[in-house]
């Protein structure tokens, strides 16, 4: 009597349209690019600088 046949188990049942793992992350990965929003782009940075004049100036 094989494994298959042992009583009281269930044969497991066959997947018709398998993928490989490979094609299963993929799939997730281009999924998960497609539904992320962009970044926004980062603030400029502000100018406030003091320059050498500018203490002179205020002296």
């Amino acid at each position: 009597m094989s494994a298959s046949q042992t009583p009281g188990r269930r044969p497991r049942p066959t997947a018709t349209g398998a993928l490989s793992m490979h094609d299963l992350l993929a799939s997730c990965a281009a999924a998960a690019a497609v539904s992320t929003p962009p970044r926004a782009p980062e603030p400029a940075p502000r100018t406030t600088a003091v320059t050498v004049r500018d203490h002179r100036e205020a002296a």
